[in-house]
């Protein structure tokens, strides 16, 4: 092995380039099983951020059901989630660009079997015997904000379309019993969001597909129920946090019961539709996903005693986990590999790749293990979070030289940062020399409810406070150089960024990619999913008008003493352009280093790989002028007022 090159931190050359990352690259979503055949989501940066289904017959050929121009995407609370339902030979999909159903025959004739553009539809169950399915429907008839949504019931055609369930705010996981006899599903109501409060009905099934002696049968105040499953012998089942932890619940005789008992996060927050963190691999015997101390694991579990049997795969990540009984199939990762679907044997032992998301094969010298940390933070708590130290196989830095460190935060808030790989947020800053900590925050997901309300009307406190100390913490390890550190997120964790600037004086940099600055114009503009989030996070509006303000990054660019870049999808319907726009003006007026990186065609996230690519190599470029180390990639500058 050849001597390393001595070189500053933030200037080391790494193979992991921001073209690396975009190339040959798809996010993955969605697995499900028909029968021996796989179905699946991927998500094609090359083509604007088109989502596609794909599937794997169980003769093995793999078949693009859905080309150019359809995009199988649902705006359902904006998130989406569950597009599409397979069945037999038939593939029915939410379009995104028109809203409307469609259906994809044996042959592969594709046609529309709605009209209504201002329906929405996501998370379908199909009832064989009558011939019907069942979507959540958004309807933006009488409100593009305001939608009213409901259950429906329609011909597998798209004819005789009913609704069959209304009334309440918001519903999810319409799922029928094997018999075809009841439909459960999930219902709950402003201010609560999903992982707040949610109700469990069950109600019974009529011959047209409606529904008739609906009940409440688990759920309410202070209880957040999610994925409820029928077993193959017609038990509900469901996961509840009542305990502290979703953990695994069902019904029997009308009266709810454990499974196995763990101080284990067995679900995950509902912002997508569809979610499947467990399923049954026969009526006995369940397989589930479940995070404990911050670590992913997989098991089975035995339904009659509760006994939970590890599956060892190889992988530290599970979603979009499904069972037809013979094999298993989900979406897996682990620290050095890529997100992957896979098709698995019961016992976890033979493992086929069906679809990796990269093809890229990386020298793991390059690579930065992920090690979580617990440390201090205020009211005498921790909190957690994950560490990336700088690793290049071909460089070292000066002796008397520590790091810079890139603190990430993530959206949400109510999410986790996983401990997998990932060049993006992390491998592409440490193998040029920075340190990285993606933090969870208190608010964040995985460590059970008491943990995730600590972020109740704490919005922009606690979530500062934790990302602040983390950074107390390494700096006092001696990690890192706390005179260049900065701090960087999307959406909620760029008003986390946002805020973490105006309100304290730890950073030297900032990245806000879509982040909030004014909460007040979120709270009146916002979509419907999100109108009344901030409730429990800051207080209902316009009561709590003063604490909106006093929260609000934008009040207080006076406070700001460090550079910003902002990073914009000009499309997004969720943390409009204004966001960010207007937190640009106020810093060059201000006199402080200010960039703007404006994407035409991006929503809430950036889709296209040319975007993508831009803003990596814009945020390294930002950090470089304001550290002043010279990255060793052919950048294109960035514009920067007041540098």
């Amino acid at each position: 092995m050849s001597p390393k090159t001595t070189s500053p931190y933030g200037s080391w050359k790494s193979p992991i380039t921001a073209e690396l990352i975009t190339q040959d690259t798809v996010t993955l979503e969605s697995v499900a099983f028909y029968g021996e055949d796989i179905y699946w989501i991927e998500e094609l940066p090359a083509e604007a951020g088109r989502n596609t289904v794909m599937k794997k017959s169980k003769d093995g050929n793999v078949t693009e059901l859905t080309p150019a121009p359809f995009n199988v995407r649902s705006r359902v609370h904006e998130y989406g989630g569950a597009p599409f339902l397979a069945h037999q030979s038939q593939l029915f999909f939410s379009n995104f660009e028109d809203n409307l159903l469609y259906l994809r025959q044996e042959n592969g004739s594709i046609q529309p079997i709605t009209s209504d553009s201002n329906h929405r539809y996501a998370d379908a169950s199909i009832d064989v015997s009558r011939g019907r399915l069942y979507w959540i429907r958004e309807d933006h008839t009488e409100s593009a904000i305001f939608a009213e949504t409901t259950i429906v019931a329609m011909d597998l055609d798209g004819n005789n379309e009913i609704v069959i369930v209304s009334g309440n705010e918001f519903y999810s996981n319409p799922r029928i019993s094997p018999d075809a006899k009841q439909l459960a599903y999930l219902t709950w109501n402003h201010p609560n969001m999903p992982w707040d409060e949610t109700e469990l009905w069950i109600a019974d099934l009529n011959d047209d597909g409606s529904v008739s002696n609906a009940k409440r049968v688990a759920g309410g105040t202070n209880e957040s129920i999610i994925q409820p499953v029928w077993s193959p012998d017609g038990v509900l089942y469901f996961l509840s946090d009542r305990s502290n932890w979703w953990n695994i619940m069902r019904l029997n005789n009308g009266e709810v019961e454990e499974v196995c008992p763990m101080e284990a996060e067995f679900g995950s927050p509902s912002w997508i539709f569809g979610k499947s963190d467990y399923d049954f691999i026969d009526e006995t015997t369940i397989i589930a996903s479940y995070v404990q101390n911050g670590r992913q694991h997989l098991a089975k579990i035995d339904v009659q005693n509760g006994t939970v049997s590890p599956v060892e795969t190889g992988f530290s990540l599970f979603y979009s986990i499904h069972s037809n009984g013979q094999k298993l199939t989900f979406i897996a990762a682990s620290p050095t590999q890529f997100p992957r679907v896979v098709r698995v044997d019961l016992d976890g032992k033979q493992v086929e790749e069906i679809r990796l998301s990269s093809s890229l094969t990386l020298d793991e010298n390059y690579l930065s293990l992920p090690e979580p940390i617990e440390f201090p933070t205020e009211g005498g708590k921790t909190a957690h979070a994950i560490y990336y130290r700088p690793k290049n196989a071909d460089y070292m830095a000066p002796a008397d030289e520590k790091p810079p460190l890139l603190v990430h935060v993530h959206g949400g808030p109510t999410s986790a940062s996983p401990a997998i790989l990932d060049l993006a947020f992390t491998q592409y800053w440490t193998s040029r020399g920075f340190a990285v900590v993606d933090v969870n925050y208190g608010g964040s997901t995985g460590y059970g409810r008491e943990y995730r309300e600590r972020l109740r009307g704490n919005w922009g406190i606690v979530d500062v406070q934790d990302c602040a100390n983390a950074v107390r913490y390494l700096v006092e390890q001696g990690e890192v150089d706390s005179n260049r550190v900065a701090i960087a997120g999307g959406s909620a964790g760029g008003y986390t960024t946002l805020a973490s600037l105006a309100f304290t004086d730890v950073y030297k940099a900032g990245a806000s990619y879509f982040g909030l600055s004014e909460l007040e114009v979120f709270a009146t503009e916002t979509h419907k999913f999100e109108s009344r989030y901030m409730d429990s996070m800051l207080g209902p509006y316009p009561e709590a008008k003063q604490v909106y303000y006093d929260r609000s990054p934008i009040n207080f660019t006076d406070q700001l003493s460090c550079p910003v870049i902002f990073f914009q999808g000009l499309d997004d319907k969720i943390v409009p352009p204004n966001q960010a726009e207007l937190m640009v003006e106020a810093l060059k007026e201000k006199g402080l280093p200010v960039a703007y990186l404006a994407f035409e065609g991006e929503g809430h996230g950036f889709r296209m790989d040319q975007n993508i690519k831009r803003s990596i190599e814009g945020e390294l470029y930002f950090y470089s002028k304001v550290f002043g180390f010279t990255p060793s990639d052919d950048i294109e500058p960035v514009s920067i007022d007041n540098l």
